[in-house]
């Protein structure tokens, strides 16, 4: 029986591990098989405040766990094939056959980003390829970047990668794109930004030092042709990791998890969300930390006043 199991790592679950394990909880934290989240796929951070020369996404999660463990937090590696939170204590079954037990849960699984799954684009992952504009783009001053996509996120991408970028091609693999108007026209407007519409990724080409094309495939012709670039940013979404769920917890109709205005808590009392799995608009290493203090100490609130009810 643990007071709080944290599913989930990152710097949202790392945060609540600390929190908590300075208030002396205990909390048990269920890593995945990568543990820290997305930002272990990342190279250097140089947003996340306190850190004016970067770190490494790895040096940086890390550095959050030997903290958690510092003041005793207990970690433990695998997946969480289901829940049950119709009674208390909650429920989690764990791959192996382990089944544990807690008074509150934190989830913060994350959401991964959705990719192409085309040759050279998971081994160029930090090394040119990108899912964060905001996270990355700073590092293509004054380059040729490659935008995939042809929502509102490959247009917000694309656009805010002009400020930084000599050129922004964005490609669809559809001559139409899915963008709300406004999105498209703010867009089509900004003269830094190219279009190769009714193209198919079909390769990222790479060097010793990075990216340096996207190999794409006419739909109306069929001809092959690599547009040069120094960076491709995957814009094509996110998924929730929030299957194991089964339907317990409110979500919205993407799966992310729905959380009351102003708080992490979901509509399980006792049950708490933060990080990206809940959230759908900021998706940043430090706003995932923040949330993840929030449910911590939204999670020891709600201990305290079980216990004193218990105690009347």
């Amino acid at each position: 029986m643990y007071k709080t199991i944290i599913i989930g790592t990152g710097p949202a679950g790392l945060t609540a591990a600390i929190y908590l394990a300075r208030a002396n909880m205990a909390p048990l934290v269920i890593e995945g098989p990568q543990p820290g989240g997305q930002l272990t796929t990342t190279t250097e951070i140089e947003n996340f405040p306190g850190f004016p020369e970067g770190i490494l996404g790895s040096e940086l999660m890390s550095n959050m766990r030997k903290q958690a463990q510092r003041f005793g937090a207990e970690f433990i590696t695998g997946w969480v094939n289901d829940v049950d939170f119709s009674q208390r204590p909650f429920t989690i079954n764990v791959e192996g056959g382990k089944q544990l037990q807690a008074e509150s849960i934190i989830i913060s699984t994350g959401a991964s980003a959705k990719y192409l799954g085309i040759p050279g684009e998971q081994t160029n992952i930090g090394r040119g390829v990108s899912t964060c504009a905001t996270c990355d783009g700073f590092f293509f001053r004054g380059k040729k970047i490659v935008v995939i996509g042809g929502g509102d996120s490959a247009m917000e991408e694309a656009h805010f990668l002009t400020r930084f970028a000599s050129q922004v091609t964005l490609v669809n693999r559809r001559s139409e794109l899915r963008a709300s108007k406004i999105m498209q026209d703010r867009a089509r407007s900004n003269e830094k930004i190219a279009w190769a519409l009714n193209n198919t990724p079909v390769e990222v080409e790479a060097g010793v030092l990075g990216v340096t094309g996207l190999k794409v495939r006419n739909n109306e012709t069929g001809q092959e042709e690599v547009i040069e670039t120094d960076g491709v940013f995957v814009a094509i979404g996110h998924t929730p990791n929030t299957g194991f769920l089964g339907g317990q917890i409110d979500t919205d109709e993407h799966g992310y998890i729905n959380v009351k205005p102003g708080t992490t808590e979901t509509n399980i009392p006792g049950v708490f969300a933060c990080g990206d799995v809940q959230d759908t608009k900021y998706r940043q290493a430090i706003t995932a930390a923040g949330s993840g203090c929030m449910a911590a100490l939204e999670a020891e609130r709600y201990l305290e006043e079980l216990h004193s009810k218990v105690s009347v």
